[in-house]
């Protein structure tokens, strides 16, 4: 599933920095995550990068956006033609 970011979020900027999709983004109080770039790091690294590096722990799965891991693998992989996922 995506992850999301909660009203906890201080705004930073840390978690986008980190973001191997470019899924995160500043919005209008607290940082976002575009549901359809993530995948929660995989294809790119073990666990979820945002949720790693988040100061304050506002980086969290998303259930409203559940996914298999092979569906967020395969969404990689689309955002990443010709690239070799790292997989676990």
């Amino acid at each position: 599933m995506a992850y999301k970011i909660t009203d906890d979020c201080i705004s930073c900027g840390v978690c986008a920095a980190e973001c191997p999709n470019q899924a995160i983004s500043e919005g209008e109080t607290v940082f976002v995550i575009d549901s359809e770039k993530c995948t929660e790091c995989v294809g790119a690294h073990e666990s979820s990068k945002c949720a790693e590096v988040c100061p304050v722990d506002a980086c969290v799965p998303d259930p409203e956006h559940q996914e298999t891991h092979d569906q967020l693998l395969d969404k990689w992989q689309k955002m990443h033609p010709g690239g070799t996922p790292n997989v676990s």
